[in-house]
């Protein structure tokens, strides 16, 4: 998955100051993990939220939000944001929603 430099910089920033983040090299580009689950991470163009079937149908009524889908299926809990839709403080308030379902999960 190629990514986009700036939005990757704008990611790190806005994750900073948050606990248990890691950063890893995946599929040619960069996700977060949140205490070793997949949080978010970024492509050419667009974020990548994990927010959990529970919480997928309020994201994506979001602006900018779709489903993901890299194979022709779309992954369930997981949105595809448009980076117009989601800097600065919307930023913020996709990590919010993102970190409500995999804060919750188990730590790896």
């Amino acid at each position: 998955m190629p990514y986009d430099p700036q939005l990757a910089a704008q990611m790190r920033s806005a994750l900073a100051s948050r606990k248990g983040i890691v950063e890893k090299k995946m599929f040619g580009g960069y996700c977060w993990m949140l205490n070793g689950n997949m949080l978010c991470g970024v492509e050419v163009g667009r974020f990548m939220f994990r927010v959990g079937p529970t919480l997928e149908p309020a994201a994506l009524a979001r602006p900018g939000a779709s489903p993901m889908d890299i194979t022709g299926r779309p992954m369930r809990g997981f949105v595809w944001v448009s980076a117009p839709n989601a800097l600065g403080a919307d930023l913020d308030r996709w990590i919010d929603l993102a970190s409500e379902y995999v804060g919750a999960l188990p730590s790896k």
